[in-house]
């Protein structure tokens, strides 16, 4: 199935104003894009992209005085299938990680692993090792947290998200990751489309969402703890410890924004 996607995005500063962005597509999706996606601004500002120490390709650009309108369209195909379950997927020991998998055992801004110790193993730890015990993980996530776009804040960690029991999409994915890493079980953060495919139509605006990855049977598997069954139409943007890693925007100054417009479609032709 093919898949437009894009946003226009409006800032507004009193001063010029440095900005890194993640707003493009992971490169691990560009064999499926069928046009090119391209970060636009009005007005065109100079831009430069490098890659992040995780992997991500990030844009650096400085916000003139005034208001500026990012922007990005793009068509995607993609399987139409949905996350793949693995219920057979085991769970290493930690000594028989991969060097660069470790990093996702760790505490880190959003995931206070430290604090969640203590319950995740009370809730956990007679849970059987692997998928069993994540997918344990995703369904108490799920129900510990109520959504609510009026429950956001941008420093709510998953701590607050399990003490206060209500928060968005980053907040799911930050409380899950923290009680997988708690349990051994390698977590990476991820943001990007999800747009109301083969799902019913919500009242609410579309927005990016949040999701994460858990390391099992040696491979890296999707899942999402807000929704909790598999989708399908995800398109990664970028991935890594937690939100800090993934910010869409981060700006290095006073950066209002005015205006936001997220959009997913299916369609039929690049047309």
């Amino acid at each position: 199935m093919l898949i437009r996607a894009g946003y226009d995005i409006r800032f507004t500063c009193r001063q010029p104003t440095p900005m890194m962005a993640l707003l493009g597509v992971h490169e691990s999706r560009h064999q499926d894009l069928r046009t090119k996606p391209r970060l636009a601004s009005d007005p065109a500002i100079p831009m430069h992209d490098y890659r992040d120490g995780f992997g991500n390709v990030a844009t650096r650009f400085v916000l003139p005085e005034g208001e500026t309108l990012l922007s990005n369209t793009f068509v995607i195909e993609d399987s139409g299938e949905p996350d793949r379950v693995s219920p057979g997927a085991i769970q290493h020991p930690v000594e028989e990680l991969p060097d660069d998998v470790l990093v996702y055992l760790l505490g880190s801004r959003y995931c206070e692993t430290d604090r969640l110790s203590d319950t995740a193993w009370g809730l956990f730890g007679h849970v059987e090792p692997g998928w069993t015990r994540l997918q344990a993980i995703l369904d108490f996530t799920h129900r510990q947290i109520e959504f609510g776009y009026q429950h956001a804040r941008s420093t709510k960690t998953a701590w607050d998200a399990h003490q206060e029991r209500r928060g968005v999409c980053r907040d799911y994915a930050h409380l899950a990751i923290a009680l997988c890493r708690c349990m051994n079980i390698p977590a990476r953060y991820c943001t990007g489309f999800l747009g109301e495919i083969g799902v019913p139509k919500a009242d609410a605006p579309m927005d990016f969402s949040a999701w994460f990855e858990a390391y099992l049977g040696g491979e890296w598997h999707t899942v999402d703890a807000r929704h909790n069954f598999p989708r399908i139409g995800r398109i990664l943007m970028a991935r890594g410890r937690d939100a800090t890693d993934c910010a869409l925007t981060t700006a290095f100054g006073s950066a209002i924004l005015t205006g936001f417009d997220v959009h997913t479609d299916l369609v039929d032709s690049i047309d």
